[in-house]
């Protein structure tokens, strides 16, 4: 709901994203001599895109194995959530509850009209009243700011690239007779090593960024920058404790979904779709004082 400085980042981004995406169709379209490839793997990025976008609510729920929950099964997470959105001039979204100890959150869907939070029960056992308040805010400005659109297509494309490149490194050489020569088989097998590392990297900090936003505006939406902070070093210490197994391919996918990553990692991991918990908190603090709420 703010302008940030991360937006622009984002849609640069992007542009890196999609140009890696367009440089592997260039790749193949060189060493077949078929320039049509250029236009097929543009058109293979759409459309994933659209799928993953459109679907974003069902395929996290799903993968979470989340059941809708009443306002008599669980009352406060209707009270913030009912308040929020209030004060947010935003409409009520559906809420989910995930039958997993690991404590975490995530907020899907492709508008707020459209949109889901859900939480697991282990996030609803550890926070109190505050700290389960700036997470459901952090969550709802996900929806607020379009977030799920943003990861959505980050997602997508990047796992086209990974798919593509995969291809390339193992059935790319069909075309070396036609163009022939050393350049082209150098440049499939360089791509196909190179593309899928400059996409999970450009995909982290998308995520990364989006994260930060939603930290930010969450809590001026809850007025309460301090309650969120509280609530991610318990999230921090919660998840080491009981993380979500990551051989489940499905949960790998919806990760950057989550307020935290949900997997036993180091803190300063590459590839971490979420940014370290002591940054985010030390922010927060941050804003906390500019607000006069903590010395």
């Amino acid at each position: 709901m703010h302008t940030h400085n991360n937006r622009f980042k984002t849609v640069l981004l992007f542009g890196v994203m999609f140009a890696l995406l367009l440089a592997i169709g260039g790749v193949i379209a060189y060493s077949t001599n078929t320039p049509a490839f250029i236009f097929v793997f543009a058109g293979i990025g759409v459309v994933s895109t659209a799928v993953s976008y459109w679907n974003s609510d069902k395929i996290a729920i799903r993968a979470m194995q989340a059941y809708p929950v009443t306002e008599q099964e669980q009352p406060e997470m209707y009270r913030i959530v009912r308040e929020l959105s209030d004060k947010a001039g935003q409409p009520m979204p559906r809420l989910y509850v995930s039958p997993t100890e690991s404590p975490n959150a995530f907020a899907t869907g492709r508008n707020p009209q459209n949109a889901a939070v859900c939480c697991t029960e282990g996030i609803l056992r550890i926070l109190n009243a505050r700290e389960l308040r700036g997470v459901l805010g952090h969550e709802l400005m996900h929806v607020y700011n379009r977030d799920i659109l943003t990861s959505s297509v980050a997602a997508a494309v990047a796992g086209v690239i990974t798919s593509v490149a995969q291809f390339l490194l193992f059935f790319g050489g069909g075309g070396r007779d036609r163009n022939g020569g050393p350049l082209a088989i150098i440049a499939l097998i360089g791509m196909s090593l190179l593309a899928p590392l400059a996409a999970a990297l450009v995909q982290t900090a998308i995520s990364r960024s989006r994260e930060y936003d939603a930290d930010q505006d969450g809590a001026a939406l809850t007025g309460d920058p301090l309650a969120l902070a509280s609530a991610l070093y318990k999230l921090e210490h919660g998840v080491q404790a009981a993380p979500l197994p990551q051989d489940n391919q499905k949960l790998v996918n919806t990760a950057h979904m989550m307020i935290a990553n949900p997997f036993r990692m180091k803190p300063q991991a590459w590839f971490s779709t979420h940014p370290p918990m002591a940054d985010r908190i030390g922010r927060l603090e941050q804003m906390a004082r500019s607000r006069g709420q903590l010395e």
